[in-house]
């Protein structure tokens, strides 16, 4: 069994594999995390785990875990299936490299795309030899409405609605349409611009707003909110 650990900007996601398969999956908080995890490799018997973290992780928490289990700490050194032809290798985010990693074990011999749709927006592209090439980095959603709040002087902040017209009516309508449809927007059309230069290419949707944006994009994708899990898995297992 593998305890797989992403910590992200907002939240921590923790899961167990059993080889390929995920059985088990939540989100916890910062102040649960070690006692989750000690948790976790207790009850499933986890044999390796892998922390990705896009932030600094508290040493003291992870040689906790170390205690107990073999624990790989994701950077930019570690082992991966991948080639990577990121201009700045060092650079790169673990969480784009766990998505990478997704893509070329799930996908293989084919072009992917994947986004990732969460604090930010990303778009990663993987060709069919198994070759990084880089992507995009844009404002999530959210990100967004606080944008338009804190750089401005009487723009409201808003939350997310399930609906946004194309045509607002009134200011917060308006800020509805312009982050959502614009979001939309941008990625069925980088998707388009993707697909008239790469052919057969797979198109995979991530990241806490996948369910979202799923069904408003006029572009085929392949959601799956557990991709970036999935790559951390392959990691692991490609270093044991």
């Amino acid at each position: 069994m593998n305890l797989i650990v992403d910590i992200g900007n907002s939240r921590i996601k923790i899961a167990v594999f059993n080889k390929d398969e995920l059985i088990y999956n939540e989100v916890i908080t910062n102040d649960s995390f070690v006692e989750t995890s000690l948790n976790l490799i207790e009850k499933f018997s986890c044999k390796n785990a892998i922390i990705s973290a896009v932030g600094v992780l508290n040493k003291n928490e992870i040689d906790q875990i170390k205690a107990k289990i073999k624990v790989i700490e994701l950077d930019t050194t570690t082992k991966i299936p991948f080639f990577n032809n990121y201009a700045t290798p060092k650079t790169l985010g673990v969480d784009r490299i766990a998505l990478v990693a997704a893509a070329v074990s799930k996908y293989q011999n084919q072009n992917v795309l994947i986004i990732d749709a969460g604090t930010c927006i990303t778009f990663d592209f993987v060709n069919a030899s198994k070759n990084y090439l880089g992507g995009a980095i844009s404002p999530g959603i959210e990100m967004r409405y606080k944008s338009l709040n804190k750089f401005t002087k009487k723009l409201p902040l808003l939350m997310r609605e399930e609906a946004a017209n194309l045509i607002g009516t009134s200011t917060e309508t308006c800020i509805h349409s312009g982050v959502i449809n614009g979001v939309i927007s941008e990625i069925d059309s980088i998707i388009t611009k993707y697909r008239k230069k790469n052919k057969d290419l797979t198109v995979v949707l991530t990241g806490g707003d996948t369910n979202f944006l799923s069904n408003r994009l006029k572009n085929g994708i392949f959601a799956n909110p557990f991709f970036l899990l999935e790559g951390l898995n392959t990691i692991l297992t490609f270093n044991i």
